[in-house]
Protein backbone atom coordinates (compact mmCIF):
# COMPACT_ATOMS: atom_id res chain seq x y z
CA UNK A 1 0.00 0.00 0.00
CA UNK A 2 1.55 3.38 -1.09
CA UNK A 3 1.35 5.51 2.15
CA UNK A 4 -0.28 9.22 1.48
CA UNK A 5 0.57 11.70 4.27
CA UNK A 6 -1.66 13.37 6.86
CA UNK A 7 -2.40 17.11 5.93
CA UNK A 8 -0.28 19.45 7.55
CA UNK A 9 -2.61 21.16 10.22
CA UNK A 10 -4.01 24.75 9.24
CA UNK A 11 -5.58 27.31 10.94
CA UNK A 12 -9.73 26.95 11.81
CA UNK A 13 -11.55 29.54 13.17
CA UNK A 14 -14.57 28.36 12.35
CA UNK A 15 -14.39 25.41 14.84
CA UNK A 16 -14.61 24.90 18.31
CA UNK A 17 -12.37 21.77 18.10
CA UNK A 18 -9.87 19.86 15.53
CA UNK A 19 -10.27 16.29 15.16
CA UNK A 20 -8.63 13.23 13.08
CA UNK A 21 -10.83 10.11 12.92
CA UNK A 22 -8.87 6.73 12.86
CA UNK A 23 -11.00 3.62 11.54
CA UNK A 24 -13.03 6.22 9.86
CA UNK A 25 -15.09 4.34 7.38
CA UNK A 26 -17.77 5.55 5.05
CA UNK A 27 -18.11 8.78 8.02
CA UNK A 28 -20.86 8.05 9.99
CA UNK A 29 -18.69 9.26 12.97
CA UNK A 30 -17.08 12.28 11.23
CA UNK A 31 -20.26 13.40 9.91
CA UNK A 32 -21.86 13.36 13.35
CA UNK A 33 -18.85 15.41 15.04
CA UNK A 34 -18.98 18.27 11.99
CA UNK A 35 -22.63 18.50 12.40
CA UNK A 36 -22.07 19.25 15.79
CA UNK A 37 -19.33 22.17 15.07
CA UNK A 38 -15.98 19.96 15.60
CA UNK A 39 -13.51 20.84 12.94
CA UNK A 40 -13.01 17.55 11.21
CA UNK A 41 -9.28 17.53 9.54
CA UNK A 42 -9.05 14.15 8.14
CA UNK A 43 -10.16 10.28 8.32
CA UNK A 44 -8.01 7.48 8.27
CA UNK A 45 -8.49 4.01 6.91
CA UNK A 46 -6.92 1.11 5.03
CA UNK A 47 -10.70 0.59 2.93
CA UNK A 48 -10.45 2.14 -0.28
CA UNK A 49 -14.00 2.03 -1.24
CA UNK A 50 -14.76 4.32 2.02
CA UNK A 51 -12.69 7.27 0.14
CA UNK A 52 -16.08 8.50 -1.90
CA UNK A 53 -18.68 8.37 0.81
CA UNK A 54 -16.16 10.08 3.33
CA UNK A 55 -14.62 12.52 1.12
CA UNK A 56 -17.89 13.78 -0.33
CA UNK A 57 -19.83 14.04 2.82
CA UNK A 58 -17.81 15.37 5.15
CA UNK A 59 -15.46 17.40 2.76
CA UNK A 60 -12.30 16.05 4.71
CA UNK A 61 -9.37 14.59 3.11
CA UNK A 62 -9.46 10.25 3.25
CA UNK A 63 -6.14 9.11 4.14
CA UNK A 64 -5.36 5.48 3.39
CA UNK A 65 -2.93 4.20 5.74
CA UNK A 66 -2.29 1.13 7.83
CA UNK A 67 -2.81 2.62 11.78
CA UNK A 68 0.31 -0.07 12.25
CA UNK A 69 2.72 2.40 10.14
CA UNK A 70 1.04 5.75 11.52
CA UNK A 71 2.96 7.95 14.17
CA UNK A 72 1.73 9.74 16.74
CA UNK A 73 3.52 12.97 15.41
CA UNK A 74 1.93 12.89 12.31
CA UNK A 75 -1.22 13.06 13.84
CA UNK A 76 -0.08 16.08 16.11
CA UNK A 77 1.08 17.69 13.05
CA UNK A 78 -2.46 17.48 10.98
CA UNK A 79 -4.15 19.06 13.73
CA UNK A 80 -4.78 22.58 13.67
CA UNK A 81 -2.94 24.90 15.91
CA UNK A 82 -4.32 27.07 19.10
CA UNK A 83 -7.41 24.31 18.67
CA UNK A 84 -8.52 21.55 21.30
CA UNK A 85 -7.13 18.36 19.37
CA UNK A 86 -9.35 15.40 19.50
CA UNK A 87 -8.78 11.97 18.22
CA UNK A 88 -11.43 9.53 17.78
CA UNK A 89 -11.55 5.83 16.49
CA UNK A 90 -14.05 2.88 16.25
CA UNK A 91 -11.68 -0.17 15.58
CA UNK A 92 -13.24 -2.61 13.32
CA UNK A 93 -15.96 -4.44 16.05
CA UNK A 94 -15.65 -7.68 14.52
CA UNK A 95 -12.46 -9.16 16.19
CA UNK A 96 -14.56 -8.70 19.70
CA UNK A 97 -18.33 -9.62 18.36
CA UNK A 98 -19.71 -13.32 19.58
CA UNK A 99 -19.72 -15.06 16.32
CA UNK A 100 -15.48 -14.53 16.34
CA UNK A 101 -14.13 -14.42 20.11
CA UNK A 102 -13.72 -17.63 19.23
CA UNK A 103 -11.18 -17.39 16.94
CA UNK A 104 -7.69 -15.70 17.07
CA UNK A 105 -8.05 -12.92 14.93
CA UNK A 106 -5.51 -10.33 14.41
CA UNK A 107 -7.54 -7.37 14.32
CA UNK A 108 -8.06 -7.16 18.02
CA UNK A 109 -4.46 -5.63 18.01
CA UNK A 110 -5.76 -2.63 16.41
CA UNK A 111 -6.99 -1.15 19.97
CA UNK A 112 -4.01 -1.62 21.18
CA UNK A 113 -2.83 0.25 17.94
CA UNK A 114 -5.02 2.89 18.94
CA UNK A 115 -3.64 3.09 22.93
CA UNK A 116 -0.36 3.89 21.11
CA UNK A 117 -1.50 6.44 19.05
CA UNK A 118 -3.17 8.39 21.73
CA UNK A 119 0.11 7.73 24.42
CA UNK A 120 2.08 9.44 21.29
CA UNK A 121 -0.23 12.31 20.22
CA UNK A 122 -1.71 13.04 23.38
CA UNK A 123 -4.73 14.89 22.17
CA UNK A 124 -6.80 16.65 24.94
CA UNK A 125 -9.75 14.69 23.93
CA UNK A 126 -10.13 10.64 23.00
CA UNK A 127 -13.44 8.96 22.17
CA UNK A 128 -14.15 5.27 21.09
CA UNK A 129 -17.20 3.37 20.24
CA UNK A 130 -16.81 0.05 19.61
CA UNK A 131 -19.32 -3.34 20.85
CA UNK A 132 -20.35 -3.68 24.32
CA UNK A 133 -19.07 -7.58 24.32
CA UNK A 134 -15.44 -5.36 24.52
CA UNK A 135 -15.91 -5.53 28.22
CA UNK A 136 -15.52 -8.98 28.14
CA UNK A 137 -13.46 -9.86 24.97
CA UNK A 138 -10.23 -11.59 26.66
CA UNK A 139 -11.93 -11.21 29.96
CA UNK A 140 -11.82 -7.04 29.53
CA UNK A 141 -8.23 -6.85 29.63
CA UNK A 142 -7.60 -4.79 26.60
CA UNK A 143 -10.37 -2.45 27.11
CA UNK A 144 -8.57 -2.18 30.82
CA UNK A 145 -5.47 -1.65 29.15
CA UNK A 146 -6.45 1.22 27.01
CA UNK A 147 -8.73 2.31 30.45
CA UNK A 148 -5.27 2.28 32.34
CA UNK A 149 -2.98 3.25 29.62
CA UNK A 150 -5.44 6.92 29.82
CA UNK A 151 -5.34 7.77 33.57
CA UNK A 152 -2.06 7.07 33.85
CA UNK A 153 -1.46 9.43 31.31
CA UNK A 154 -4.02 12.20 32.82
CA UNK A 155 -7.09 11.33 31.18
CA UNK A 156 -10.15 11.68 33.03
CA UNK A 157 -12.13 8.22 31.68
CA UNK A 158 -16.24 7.70 31.27
CA UNK A 159 -16.88 4.42 30.10
CA UNK A 160 -20.20 2.95 29.56
CA UNK A 161 -22.80 0.73 27.15
CA UNK A 162 -25.03 3.45 25.39
CA UNK A 163 -28.84 1.94 24.46
CA UNK A 164 -28.90 3.66 21.39
CA UNK A 165 -33.28 4.18 20.96
CA UNK A 166 -32.27 6.95 24.38
CA UNK A 167 -30.80 8.96 22.13
CA UNK A 168 -33.44 8.93 18.95
CA UNK A 169 -31.71 5.64 16.93
CA UNK A 170 -34.75 3.13 15.65
CA UNK A 171 -32.44 0.40 16.13
CA UNK A 172 -32.27 -1.73 19.48
CA UNK A 173 -28.25 -1.55 19.70
CA UNK A 174 -26.42 -1.13 22.48
CA UNK A 175 -22.94 0.14 21.95
CA UNK A 176 -19.45 0.89 24.39
CA UNK A 177 -18.90 4.26 23.92
CA UNK A 178 -15.62 6.09 25.50
CA UNK A 179 -14.55 9.47 26.40
CA UNK A 180 -11.72 10.81 28.18
CA UNK A 181 -10.10 14.44 28.87
CA UNK A 182 -7.10 15.55 29.73
CA UNK A 183 -9.53 18.85 31.02
CA UNK A 184 -11.38 17.40 33.50
CA UNK A 185 -14.54 15.22 33.73
CA UNK A 186 -16.51 14.17 30.49
CA UNK A 187 -19.64 12.10 30.03
CA UNK A 188 -21.75 11.44 27.03
CA UNK A 189 -25.30 13.89 27.58
CA UNK A 190 -27.78 12.57 28.82
CA UNK A 191 -30.32 10.55 26.93
CA UNK A 192 -32.78 12.40 25.28
CA UNK A 193 -35.81 9.97 24.11
CA UNK A 194 -38.20 8.28 26.39
CA UNK A 195 -38.57 4.44 26.10
CA UNK A 196 -42.61 5.74 24.73
CA UNK A 197 -40.94 7.87 22.26
CA UNK A 198 -38.63 5.58 20.95
CA UNK A 199 -38.22 5.90 17.14
CA UNK A 200 -39.70 2.98 15.23
CA UNK A 201 -39.10 1.16 11.79
CA UNK A 202 -42.30 3.41 10.69
CA UNK A 203 -40.60 6.70 11.60
CA UNK A 204 -37.46 5.64 9.62
CA UNK A 205 -38.35 3.96 6.56
CA UNK A 206 -42.04 3.88 6.17
CA UNK A 207 -42.43 6.50 3.52
CA UNK A 208 -39.92 5.05 0.71
CA UNK A 209 -40.86 3.73 -2.57
CA UNK A 210 -42.09 -0.02 -2.40
CA UNK A 211 -39.70 -2.60 -4.04
CA UNK A 212 -39.78 -6.15 -5.17
CA UNK A 213 -36.79 -8.25 -4.14
CA UNK A 214 -33.72 -7.57 -6.59
CA UNK A 215 -35.40 -4.50 -7.49
CA UNK A 216 -33.88 -0.67 -7.36
CA UNK A 217 -35.36 2.56 -6.85
CA UNK A 218 -34.82 4.26 -10.05
CA UNK A 219 -34.21 8.06 -8.35
CA UNK A 220 -31.84 6.31 -5.99
CA UNK A 221 -29.69 3.38 -6.73
CA UNK A 222 -29.42 2.91 -3.05
CA UNK A 223 -32.71 2.21 -2.51
CA UNK A 224 -31.92 -1.81 -3.46
CA UNK A 225 -33.27 -5.35 -2.63
CA UNK A 226 -31.06 -7.98 -2.30
CA UNK A 227 -32.67 -10.87 -5.22
CA UNK A 228 -34.36 -14.16 -3.25
CA UNK A 229 -34.16 -17.46 -4.30
CA UNK A 230 -37.90 -19.11 -4.76
CA UNK A 231 -37.34 -21.26 -1.38
CA UNK A 232 -36.61 -17.66 0.17
CA UNK A 233 -39.53 -15.96 -1.33
CA UNK A 234 -41.84 -19.04 0.10
CA UNK A 235 -40.21 -18.27 3.05
CA UNK A 236 -40.60 -14.84 3.63
CA UNK A 237 -44.02 -14.72 2.36
CA UNK A 238 -44.60 -17.08 5.38
CA UNK A 239 -42.81 -14.77 7.92
CA UNK A 240 -44.92 -12.58 10.47
CA UNK A 241 -43.78 -9.23 11.84
CA UNK A 242 -40.92 -9.96 15.01
CA UNK A 243 -41.75 -13.49 14.53
CA UNK A 244 -39.08 -16.32 13.39
CA UNK A 245 -38.50 -19.32 11.04
CA UNK A 246 -40.84 -21.22 13.45
CA UNK A 247 -43.67 -19.66 12.31
CA UNK A 248 -43.55 -22.10 8.88
CA UNK A 249 -44.87 -24.53 7.79
CA UNK A 250 -42.42 -27.69 8.61
CA UNK A 251 -41.27 -28.21 4.70
CA UNK A 252 -39.68 -24.34 5.16
CA UNK A 253 -37.31 -24.71 7.89
CA UNK A 254 -33.87 -25.48 6.98
CA UNK A 255 -32.80 -28.69 7.80
CA UNK A 256 -30.13 -27.23 9.99
CA UNK A 257 -32.76 -24.88 12.42
CA UNK A 258 -34.54 -28.39 12.45
CA UNK A 259 -31.44 -29.99 14.28
CA UNK A 260 -30.37 -29.36 18.19
CA UNK A 261 -27.82 -27.21 17.61
CA UNK A 262 -29.66 -25.06 14.77
CA UNK A 263 -32.69 -24.68 17.08
CA UNK A 264 -31.76 -21.55 19.31
CA UNK A 265 -31.14 -19.44 16.32
CA UNK A 266 -34.76 -18.12 16.19
CA UNK A 267 -33.32 -14.40 15.22
CA UNK A 268 -32.44 -15.83 11.42
CA UNK A 269 -35.50 -15.25 8.69
CA UNK A 270 -37.95 -12.55 10.22
CA UNK A 271 -39.33 -9.61 9.61
CA UNK A 272 -38.96 -6.08 11.41
CA UNK A 273 -42.10 -5.12 13.39
CA UNK A 274 -43.28 -1.29 12.07
CA UNK A 275 -43.91 0.08 15.55
CA UNK A 276 -40.52 -1.19 17.74
CA UNK A 277 -37.08 -0.30 16.70
CA UNK A 278 -35.21 -2.49 13.95
CA UNK A 279 -32.99 -5.09 15.57
CA UNK A 280 -29.14 -3.99 15.42
CA UNK A 281 -28.31 -3.54 11.53
CA UNK A 282 -24.68 -5.57 11.01
CA UNK A 283 -22.90 -5.89 8.01
CA UNK A 284 -24.93 -8.23 6.46
CA UNK A 285 -28.30 -6.51 6.63
CA UNK A 286 -29.07 -6.84 3.68
CA UNK A 287 -29.78 -10.64 3.45
CA UNK A 288 -33.15 -11.87 4.57
CA UNK A 289 -31.81 -15.13 5.90
CA UNK A 290 -28.79 -12.92 7.81
CA UNK A 291 -30.99 -12.02 10.91
CA UNK A 292 -34.51 -10.20 11.86
CA UNK A 293 -33.40 -7.98 8.41
CA UNK A 294 -36.98 -9.01 6.34
CA UNK A 295 -39.61 -5.68 5.69
CA UNK A 296 -42.33 -5.64 7.73
CA UNK A 297 -44.50 -6.01 4.86
CA UNK A 298 -42.87 -5.91 1.40
CA UNK A 299 -41.72 -9.68 0.27
CA UNK A 300 -37.88 -8.69 0.90
CA UNK A 301 -35.23 -7.85 2.96
CA UNK A 302 -34.39 -3.99 4.00
CA UNK A 303 -32.77 -1.98 0.55
CA UNK A 304 -29.29 -0.32 1.19
CA UNK A 305 -30.84 2.79 1.43
CA UNK A 306 -33.24 1.48 4.52
CA UNK A 307 -30.16 0.02 6.31
CA UNK A 308 -27.81 3.37 5.89
CA UNK A 309 -31.23 5.46 7.58
CA UNK A 310 -31.51 3.22 10.34
CA UNK A 311 -27.90 4.22 10.92
CA UNK A 312 -29.45 7.78 11.02
CA UNK A 313 -27.54 8.93 8.05
CA UNK A 314 -29.72 11.17 6.29
CA UNK A 315 -31.24 10.14 3.27
CA UNK A 316 -29.33 11.88 0.63
CA UNK A 317 -25.80 10.76 2.06
CA UNK A 318 -24.50 9.75 -0.83
CA UNK A 319 -22.19 5.92 -1.06
CA UNK A 320 -21.15 5.53 -4.34
CA UNK A 321 -20.97 8.47 -7.46
CA UNK A 322 -23.88 8.44 -10.13
CA UNK A 323 -22.88 6.12 -12.56
CA UNK A 324 -21.28 3.62 -9.29
CA UNK A 325 -21.54 -0.11 -8.67
CA UNK A 326 -24.07 -1.07 -6.41
CA UNK A 327 -22.28 -3.91 -4.19
CA UNK A 328 -24.29 -5.00 -1.90
CA UNK A 329 -21.39 -6.21 0.05
CA UNK A 330 -19.08 -3.81 0.46
CA UNK A 331 -22.24 -1.26 0.61
CA UNK A 332 -23.61 -3.48 3.83
CA UNK A 333 -19.86 -3.12 5.05
CA UNK A 334 -19.53 0.50 5.44
CA UNK A 335 -23.23 0.79 6.70
CA UNK A 336 -23.18 -1.60 9.51
CA UNK A 337 -19.65 -0.70 10.15
CA UNK A 338 -20.99 2.77 10.64
CA UNK A 339 -21.44 4.90 13.61
CA UNK A 340 -25.21 5.96 13.68
CA UNK A 341 -24.96 9.90 12.96
CA UNK A 342 -27.08 10.66 15.80
CA UNK A 343 -24.94 8.77 18.66
CA UNK A 344 -21.97 10.91 16.95
CA UNK A 345 -23.79 13.78 17.30
CA UNK A 346 -23.82 12.70 20.94
CA UNK A 347 -20.40 12.33 20.95
CA UNK A 348 -20.02 15.85 19.16
CA UNK A 349 -22.48 17.70 21.34
CA UNK A 350 -20.51 16.24 24.70
CA UNK A 351 -16.93 16.85 23.81
CA UNK A 352 -18.82 20.74 22.99
CA UNK A 353 -20.46 21.38 26.41
CA UNK A 354 -17.55 19.80 28.11
CA UNK A 355 -15.29 22.37 26.15
CA UNK A 356 -17.72 24.96 26.93
CA UNK A 357 -17.91 24.10 30.81
CA UNK A 358 -14.25 24.76 30.75
CA UNK A 359 -14.36 27.67 29.40
CA UNK A 360 -16.59 28.87 31.97
CA UNK A 361 -14.02 27.77 34.60
CA UNK A 362 -11.54 30.30 33.16
CA UNK A 363 -9.73 27.76 31.18
CA UNK A 364 -8.67 28.34 27.33
CA UNK A 365 -9.01 24.79 24.70
CA UNK A 366 -6.18 25.11 23.84
CA UNK A 367 -4.37 25.92 26.99
CA UNK A 368 -4.05 22.41 28.60
CA UNK A 369 -2.63 21.15 25.03
CA UNK A 370 -0.09 23.10 25.19
CA UNK A 371 1.06 23.07 28.59
CA UNK A 372 1.41 19.39 28.26
CA UNK A 373 3.57 19.68 24.65
CA UNK A 374 6.73 19.59 26.98
CA UNK A 375 6.06 16.21 28.02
Amino acid sequence: MNEEALPKGASDHDSIASVVDLFCGAGGLSYGLLREGLGLKCGIDVDEACRYPFETNTGAPFIRRDVTALSGREISAAFAPNLPTVLVGCAPCQPFSLYTQARVDPKWALLKQFTRLVDEARPDIVSMENVQRLRRFRDGSLLHEFIDSLEGAGYHVWCEDVYCPDYGIPQSRTRLVLLASRFGPIRLVPPRVKPEDYRTVADAIKGLPALDAGEADKTDPMHAASSLSPLNKKRIQASKPGGTWRDWPSKLVATCHLEEKGAGYSSVYGRMRWDEPAPTVTTQFFGFGNGRFGHPDQDRAISLREGAILQTFPRGYRFVPASGKIEFKTLGRMIGNAVPVLLARSIGKSIRVHLAEIAAEGGRGGEPRRRYAAE
